[in-house]
């Protein structure tokens, strides 16, 4: 499984170089008359497709390993400030998980009685 710095940078590398690499030189062989271009931005599209597969596969084993859940932020009219976790796992299988993400919502204020 890829992680972190190296996962940003091959998927950086799949997303942006190397398209714009054979663009760039799909482009210049037009001008400059060089060879093989059909070849060349081929490979260059076959390389990007297996990492992006492989990037792909990495993301879905990561995220079996991570929770998920929401951050529910109240505020009353006082000023007074309630938060709640709202879990979409239990805690045990929270206790498996290598990461835990919550999202933040925020309600609108709720009115003294």
């Amino acid at each position: 499984m890829i992680t972190g710095k190296r996962y940003d940078w091959l998927k950086w590398f799949a997303q942006l170089f190397l398209p714009a690499v054979g663009t760039l030189y799909y482009i210049l062989s037009g001008i400059l008359g060089l060879g093989e271009t059909a070849n060349v931005v081929g490979i260059i599209l076959a390389i990007d497709l297996v990492l992006g597969l492989f990037l792909n596969i990495s993301q879905v084993k990561y995220g079996k390993h991570v929770g998920h859940g929401d951050l529910v932020v109240e505020e009353a009219e006082t000023g007074e400030t309630s938060m709640r976790l709202e879990l979409d796992h239990t805690p045990e299988e929270l206790a498996t998980k290598q990461e835990i993400r919550f999202k933040v919502k925020r309600k609108p204020k709720l009115r003294a009685l």
